[in-house]
């Protein structure tokens, strides 16, 4: 490895290291980033139908489903029958599912206050740019 990529693995290393700190402040064993994005859509999304959901992501219903099993099993989310159609459960958030949502948004915003104190605006933007070219590419791969 060269010394720029050793040190760029250092330094994702220590970021890493203090965003899991930060995350694992509350029970989230076993919630991945899938879970989180479908407790987040809930949560702004109250009262929506796992069909809804596997349209919104755009996969299917089995899919959403198995997604939707842990998050149900684990207490994150419940799922209550429609009091107009028997046939239909809405979902919403827990207060477990609620405060991963909170917390992860509470970080978020901790860090962009910090990183917007420690950067100037043009290495600010400059970050941002680098940063979304980075993930853009990552997840095509």
């Amino acid at each position: 490895m060269k010394k720029i990529q050793k040190d760029f693995y250092n330094a994702f290393t220590d970021l890493q290291c203090y965003i899991l700190a930060n995350m694992n402040k509350g029970s989230i064993s076993g919630v991945t980033a899938t879970h989180y994005n479908i407790i987040e859509f809930i949560y702004r999304h109250e009262g929506v139908t796992g069909k809804q959901m596997a349209k919104a992501f755009g996969i299917s219903q089995a899919a959403i489903s198995k997604q939707l099993k842990f998050l149900l099993e684990n207490k994150f989310i419940r799922q209550d029958q429609s009091s107009t159609d028997r046939r239909i459960f809405n979902l919403s958030v827990t207060d477990e599912g609620k405060f991963i949502v909170d917390n992860s948004e509470n970080f978020r915003e901790s860090v962009t206050v910090k990183f917007g104190k420690i950067l100037s605006p043009e290495e600010l933007k400059t970050f941002t740019e680098l940063l979304n070219k980075a993930l853009t590419h990552i997840s095509e791969h």
